[in-house]
């Protein structure tokens, strides 16, 4: 098995709630690490929001050409 290779960190100043991060801190939550998911998360879905409005054109006349035509291969498919 491979070893895991963690993604370089770098430290950065963010402006938080205070009561917010006053209750975090006092439950344990790690906050930069709670940060570090979400906004990983956050950009994934951009990324995906952005993909698919770069390629709507594509989309659209595919999917008009698997409506009018079947799907490509589809009298072999298994399933």
């Amino acid at each position: 098995m491979l070893p895991t290779v963690a993604p370089a960190k770098k430290a950065t100043n963010i402006t938080l709630s205070t009561d917010v991060l006053t209750e975090a801190k006092a439950l344990g939550i790690n906050i930069s690490q709670v940060c570090d998911q979400f906004l990983r998360e956050l950009v994934r879905g951009e990324r995906e929001r952005r993909w698919k409005q770069e390629h709507a054109d594509f989309i659209a006349a595919y999917n008009q050409t698997v409506e009018a035509e079947g799907l490509p291969l589809e009298q072999w498919r298994a399933f």
